[in-house]
């Protein structure tokens, strides 16, 4: 129904965000705080929730962290909510890793998730999830310019695939705005 939102950052909560859309307000629930900040202009992938009570968006800085999740709310005992709770203590690679593995004792350790649940998990999402985050993102033109110019400035393909998704949250900014931020992603990974 409400496929994404795209704003600026109003206000990050311990499990939710803000973000200003054409003056509306809409609260996200929403996981990976430590990479955006007050201010950004971003894209969130949401999912509509809706219960007899209350109607809920959940949000995801990527469209195969949402399918992930969506995988995972299709789980029995798991709704939304601690869904969206296994991304404060996980991501979507090490979530996949961990069922692909059959890994019961990693996912055990994720909150809210029990033996009999984690088991659940294996045998319902095992060989479903790769296809899930096997999508690549659509890059924008600018993000690509950016790319280019990086590659340009000496930096290693593998360094530029590295920083694509981070660069992809901030998809409305200028080549040269993108070209700054991947600078500092990519001096902030090699420790300077």
């Amino acid at each position: 129904m409400i496929s994404f939102i795209k704003g600026t950052v109003v206000e990050i909560n311990s499990d939710n965000i803000i973000i200003d859309h054409n003056g509306f307000g809409y609260e996200i629930g929403f996981a990976q705080q430590d990479r955006i900040s007050v201010g950004d202009h971003i894209l969130v992938y949401t999912y509509l929730h809706i219960r007899e009570d209350a109607m809920l968006l959940y949000g995801f800085l990527t469209k195969s962290d949402r399918e992930v999740f969506l995988r995972m709310i299709s789980v029995k005992g798991i709704g939304p909510k601690l869904g969206l709770g296994l991304f404060f203590k996980s991501n979507s690679t090490r979530l996949i890793t961990a069922i692909e593995e059959g890994d019961v004792t990693y996912l055990k350790t994720l909150p809210g998730i029990g033996a009999k649940t984690a088991s659940q998990m294996v045998l319902d999402l095992k060989g479903k999830l790769i296809e899930a985050t096997t999508n690549k993102e659509i890059l924008t033109q600018e993000v690509q310019e950016a790319l280019s110019g990086l590659k340009n400035l000496g930096y290693k393909p593998k360094e530029l695939t590295s920083i694509e998704k981070e660069l992809s949250i901030h998809k409305e900014k200028s080549v040269s705005e993108l070209i700054k931020i991947g600078l500092q992603l990519l001096l902030k990974r090699q420790g300077g």
